[in-house]
């Protein structure tokens, strides 16, 4: 039986460079999408997975986050005696519960694959997950549960991945496909970060959202450092596919990055659409726009 996936792991320690000066005093993850920050929405996408424990690998200047997830005591006493209940229960909605969140520090920008090593000791030896806080996605089943359920078919690794046009491969990782193990699901032989134009085995670009196993760590302890001189995931995801299983799921839905501006604003207007009063009101706003003269310059 396979382990159940009770963890996750967030790396949060980016300095959000493409955001500045927006991001010089505000961490990115704490830019909103409508009425929420970005990270929120990812911490709900893996609650609605069963996830109990939320591990935020962090940097400086990121306290923010941590007071996010916390109690508020001064707001909560004035809705309080302002009788504001449906604000009162929406805080509540989003707090966690005591002890199901931790904080550890990366001290230096080394990469995703030493952020994500950063929390071994945490996380310990069981199968975990990993989402990217830059990338949100849409979708009606959370994302990570849709790989959960793959996770306890198959066990092993799993990746999620969605389609990108044939041009643009070169921008993304891609993985290299072999049998279908499920619904949109199938093993992994290869990952590519970023290859040739031409050259890719694939149209499928791995999304932000992993399920590992511990393995994991004790390759990342001992990763050269790669691209950017910095350590790499992906070089010890393909170290484990030498001993273990790694399978890749087409997840129903779509994604959104977070971490440029056009990803960004056009998750505002996806999500802002899914109230239907906010949609009332942007819908003239946006014809009005895509009518101007300068739009079809």
């Amino acid at each position: 039986m396979n382990k159940p996936i009770r963890k996750a792991v967030l790396p949060v320690a980016g300095l959000g460079t493409r955001f500045l000066p927006a991001t010089k005093a505000v961490p990115k993850e704490m830019l909103t999408i409508v009425d929420r920050p970005i990270i929120q929405y990812v911490v709900d996408e893996a609650r609605a997975a069963g996830i109990e424990h939320i591990v935020f690998v962090t940097g400086r200047n990121k306290q923010v986050i941590e007071d996010h997830f916390d109690m508020a005591y001064e707001l909560e006493d004035t809705l309080k005696a302002r009788n504001k209940k449906e604000a009162l229960e929406l805080l509540e909605q989003h707090r966690p519960q005591p002890g199901s969140t931790s904080f550890t520090r990366q001290q230096a920008p080394l990469g995703l694959g030493h952020a994500i090593w950063c929390a071994r000791d945490i996380i310990g030896d069981e199968p975990f997950a990993i989402l990217l806080p830059d990338v949100i996605i849409k979708s009606k089943v959370s994302c990570l549960k849709q790989m959960v359920d793959i996770y306890e078919q198959s066990g092993g690794n799993i990746i999620a991945v969605e389609e990108v046009p044939e041009n643009q491969t070169h921008n993304y990782g891609i993985v290299e496909l072999a049998d279908e193990i499920g619904k949109n699901a199938h093993k992994i032989t290869n990952m590519v970060e970023k290859p040739p134009q031409g050259t890719a085995p694939s149209n499928l670009q791995i999304t932000g959202r992993y399920i590992l196993q511990p393995e994991i760590f004790e390759l990342l302890s001992h990763q050269a450092t790669g691209a950017g001189g910095e350590i790499q995931l992906t070089d010890s995801m393909l170290a484990l596919m030498k001993n273990q299983p790694f399978a890749s799921l087409k997840f129903e839905g779509r994604s959104y990055d977070c971490g440029n501006k056009a990803g960004f604003l056009s998750a505002n207007i996806a999500f802002g659409m899914d109230d239907p009063k906010l949609a009332r009101e942007l819908l003239p706003f946006m014809q009005e726009m895509i009518d101007r003269p300068e739009a079809a310059e």
